[in-house]
């Protein structure tokens, strides 16, 4: 490896020791109380090096979120393509945000801290750059809405108001899995979970004509599981 090459290396190892730093930090000592020195602290650097990589902290916490969003776009876009009615994208994609709070569990926890914050944490510029990134997600979604509504499958509804709640009816859903062991221990919380998907695509889908009538290329939409 030549000299080029390993300072680059270098320089990658400490960006995700400084994000790892302010991930740990984060949970143990809420945004507040962490700082930028705890932060260098914690990572073995120097005040200085932090802010050759990051302006602030609160842009530290904001790429946090950005990688993120970048790894969850990758598995929704994915599970968006691909044949089969619009139900049957929109399930995969409730399935590919609930693979996600699983294998990238630190990454749903950072987005449940700032979710959840009832306070404003960052300025309109980083949050213009977070909202881009969620945005992304949220297109495909109206994108599978309304390829629905152009079949005849779904209901003439408002395309990103339906996004909207199907998310944050996913996101909540997954909220409620710290239950799993208490008020929801007798329920498989993936089939629970599924079914709150389907309930919603359900909710969009135009029924079937009676038998021996013409459908008007309308179907039932069948829910991916």
């Amino acid at each position: 490896m030549g000299i080029k090459e390993r300072k680059v290396r270098e320089k990658e190892e400490r960006r995700a020791a400084i994000l790892d730093a302010a991930r740990t930090l984060l949970f143990k000592e809420g945004i507040s109380s962490t700082s930028v020195h705890q932060i260098a602290k914690l990572t073995e650097l120097s005040v200085g090096t932090i802010y050759l990589y990051f302006s602030s902290k609160e842009e530290i916490f904001a790429t946090l979120q950005e990688e993120g969003l970048n790894i969850l776009y990758s598995k929704v876009e994915e599970a968006g393509h691909g044949n089969g009615h619009a139900g049957e994208r929109l399930a995969r994609m409730a399935q590919a945000y609930l693979d996600f709070s699983q294998d990238h569990k630190k990454y749903f926890d950072i987005f449940n801290y700032f979710i959840s914050s009832s306070d404003v944490i960052f300025p309109p510029n980083l949050k213009s750059r977070i909202d881009k990134h969620g945005n992304r997600i949220l297109v495909m979604v109206e994108g599978a809405i309304k390829q629905g509504i152009t079949d005849g499958d779904f209901h003439e509804v408002n395309v990103k108001n339906s996004a909207l709640y199907f998310w944050g009816s996913l996101h909540g859903m997954l909220q409620l899995r710290k239950l799993k062991n208490t008020m929801y221990r007798h329920e498989n919380f993936e089939e629970l979970y599924r079914y709150a998907a389907d309930h919603f695509i359900r909710g969009l889908s135009v029924p079937a004509a009676p038998r021996g009538r013409a459908t008007a290329g309308k179907s039932v939409v069948r829910a991916a599981n």
